[in-house]
């Protein structure tokens, strides 16, 4: 009888399935005395992987010791497809300043220098929507102590911050 209890327990549990979140944050923060926007993003380092492995047909092994040699440049090319921004209504350009790794997550550091005070920044973010589909990505930016927020995901890719 104990046996047949141990295994409808085992039985119940072992039916509910876990559910993963699929979520990545990028903070946005203006500075002034740089005139820069500075973002660091992050990101679950499996599910990044398996973006770019899919998309560039490669085999990152990321935090390995067989971790590809060029993991930074598949990273920025990613990051530049899937991650734009418009800051007062003119298309920019940001500098992949680098990566790191903390467990499970990737932290991206990247810069838009020599910019003026953003009155309004648009981000059209769909990293790891393709193959995640329930993928959000936040978005918390940070002007002049004024603190805005959005939530993007694969039927909203795309936002606009005013300041």
């Amino acid at each position: 009888m104990k046996k047949v209890i141990i295994f409808l327990f085992a039985f119940t549990l072992l039916s509910f399935t876990i559910h993963k979140y699929y979520i990545a944050l990028t903070e946005i923060q203006y500075r002034e005395d740089t005139r820069s926007i500075q973002m660091i993003m992050n990101v679950f380092m499996d599910d990044i992987e398996v973006a770019i492995n899919n998309d560039y047909n490669v085999d990152l092994q990321l935090d390995t010791k067989n971790e590809l040699k060029n993991t930074d440049a598949y990273f920025f090319k990613y990051l530049k497809e899937h991650f734009k921004l418009t800051v007062n209504n003119k298309n920019v350009e940001y500098k992949f300043i680098g990566k790191e790794y903390d467990g499970n997550i990737v932290y991206f550091y990247l810069e838009i220098e020599n910019i003026s005070m953003p009155s309004s920044i648009q981000i059209e973010n769909d990293i790891l929507v393709k193959y995640f589909p329930d993928q959000q990505n936040l978005i918390k930016a940070t002007i002049k102590n004024k603190r805005k927020s959005l939530f993007l995901s694969k039927k909203n890719d795309k936002g606009l911050l005013n300041f």
